[in-house]
């Protein structure tokens, strides 16, 4: 079905992979709409509980936008790009499955944006990250400029946009970029492993989380707890809630049914 992806469907998580080795998995206008297309099915799909992004091979994550590509376009055509890169970026976070990025290599660019938009980022200790557009003349446009300081800081982000400078596996866990950090050949069982975690627990409790903390950072502290107040009162209304309850009561695993 895709040119540039590699999808797998396994247990109930939908793996995606980001296959352009000889670019080393830099997005272009059809990989991004491939993605969005992947993305949107696996959402649709009521077997699948999480998603995965990675990369092909053990090099890179997403080695940045397709420079070849980007340097041909006009003015208004690069906008459309980042348009459309943020549009499905943005999608990324507001999908009500929880999606983890399999960071294995180089995460440059649009590929530290795109693991950004996720929800969690699991890494290879041999991963790198960073923003390096200042030594293209041009900034961040996938959503960098925006994501990294909520992640890291605001004075931290302008030190690595504006220096380009690469980021460690070791150095990104200790910013907050990265969430946990992992041999190489671990990445895909560790990734696994925590989807089933999370796809063990109450899915409209997840969803809803997912909901109250992207919200919540978008507004004021007292808007946000009224956010939270409402999707807690969401979640105290399900099935789940009450079997969750009983369970912990009883004693029991919890058997949850999304309801």
């Amino acid at each position: 079905m895709y040119n540039n992806l590699v999808v797998d469907y396994k247990d109930g998580i939908a793996i995606i992979a980001i296959n352009r080795p000889k670019a080393l998995n830099a997005l272009n206008i059809e990989t991004l709409k491939e993605l969005d297309s992947a993305l949107k099915e696996a959402c649709t799909n009521c077997e699948i509980k999480a998603v995965i992004i990675t990369g092909s091979g053990e090099k890179a994550f997403v080695a940045g936008a397709d420079i070849v590509a980007f340097s041909s376009l006009t003015v208004l055509e690069a906008r459309d790009m980042a348009v459309l890169a943020q549009r499905v970026f943005n999608y990324i976070e507001e999908i009500d499955k929880p999606v983890i990025a399999a960071v294995n290599g180089y995460a440059l660019g649009g590929g530290c944006e795109l693991a950004m938009a996720c929800d969690i980022r699991i890494v290879s200790n041999k991963a790198k990250f960073g923003q390096p557009e200042v030594n293209l003349g041009i900034i961040p446009c996938f959503g960098g400029t925006q994501r990294l300081p909520r992640l890291i800081g605001k004075g931290r982000a302008k030190y690595y946009i504006y220096t380009g400078e690469m980021i460690s596996a070791e150095e990104a866990f200790r910013l907050g970029l990265a969430d946990k950090v992992t041999e190489a050949e671990m990445l895909m069982e560790e990734s696994i492993k925590i989807a089933k975690i999370i796809m063990s627990k109450a899915p409209v409790a997840v969803k809803m989380a997912k909901k109250a903390i992207n919200n919540g950072l978008n507004v004021d502290l007292k808007s946000g707890l009224a956010y939270e107040a409402e999707a807690f009162t969401t979640t105290f209304s399900t099935e789940d809630r009450t079997e969750g309850m009983r369970a912990f009561i009883e004693k029991r695993s919890s058997e949850f049914k999304g309801k």
